[in-house]
């Protein structure tokens, strides 16, 4: 189902899209917000992040945030656009284009960022228009609605090609790897179920994942963990013992321990300095 009045509740729909400056507040803070991928497009704007002075120009910039993310761009009075898609409308049985998918919106970190060119934008302008026409349609049609997205989803693939050169079998292994990470990791915390999905030892998965994303399987997973519960500290009304248990940690304590050893903060630390940064910064674009 598609998005295309404010009456829809967000998690009952596969794709949203507005401009800017239609954003509704309500969407900006709804729960179910975080099972989307999103892509803000900025148009003759200057870069919402922090980046060298030399490259602080106005222009196109394209934003490509992964689920489950805890920051909020403030993008109050900024010309462009937001579009917003659930993973079902990822052909994942394309195996290559998932995978790029991934790695273009750093599945891994905070957020994907990249200064169009002229003719990027024209590129990426008709492909755009075509989507949006297609999602405005009163009988969408889901598959071109899917078709149209995964054109749009290669334009941004090619242009970041000079980076990601051809997948050889460790970089599928590792975002595959990264994949089952999304699916599993409240309740899998061993590295050996990761590894028999894929086939390999759980000595090998290390190999590769060092290898490829520079960290071993137990550092991705915690710092999944860490990023979730950032999420719901920042993002939702849970105590930080009901996030503790919604994670998995039946101990609130060991839980503390946990969040400090690999943030340098308590919990509580870290949910005071949040506050004090969004009523400062009017974003959540926090470390």
């Amino acid at each position: 189902m598609l998005e295309k009045d404010n009456s829809l509740q967000l998690d009952q729909t596969l794709l949203y899209i507005r401009n800017l400056d239609s954003c509704p507040p309500s969407y900006l803070y709804d729960p179910a917000r975080k099972d989307f991928f999103e892509v803000l497009w900025l148009q003759d704007e200057l870069p919402l992040h922090q980046v060298p002075e030399d490259r602080a120009v106005r222009g196109h910039w394209i934003y490509l945030m992964p689920p489950y993310r805890v920051h909020q761009l403030n993008k109050a009075g900024k010309k462009g656009i937001l579009f917003s898609f659930k993973r079902e409308l990822l052909e994942e049985e394309d195996k290559e284009f998932a995978l790029d998918v991934f790695r273009i919106f750093n599945i891994s970190g905070e957020f994907t960022t990249m200064l169009l060119s002229p003719d990027m934008i024209e590129r990426l302008n008709k492909v755009y228009e075509l989507l949006e026409a297609e999602y405005k349609e009163d009988s969408s049609n889901l598959p071109m609605i899917k078709s149209l997205l995964k054109v749009f989803l290669l334009h941004l693939t090619k242009m970041k090609k000079e980076e990601f050169t051809t997948l050889d079998i460790n970089q599928k292994r590792a975002y595959e790897f990264l994949l089952l990470l999304e699916d599993h990791y409240i309740h899998e915390r061993n590295i050996q179920f990761y590894a028999n999905q894929l086939g390999i030892s759980p000595k090998r998965l290390n190999q590769v994942l060092k290898e490829v994303l520079n960290q071993t399987g137990i550092q991705l997973l915690h710092d999944r963990l860490i990023l979730e519960a950032k999420r719901q500290i920042i993002h939702s009304e849970n105590s930080i013992k009901e996030v503790a248990w919604l994670l998995g940690f039946r101990d609130r304590p060991y839980f503390s321990r946990f969040f400090k050893v690999h943030t340098g903060q308590t919990p509580e630390a870290f949910q005071k300095h949040v506050k004090k940064h969004v009523d400062t910064l009017l974003n959540t674009l926090v470390s």
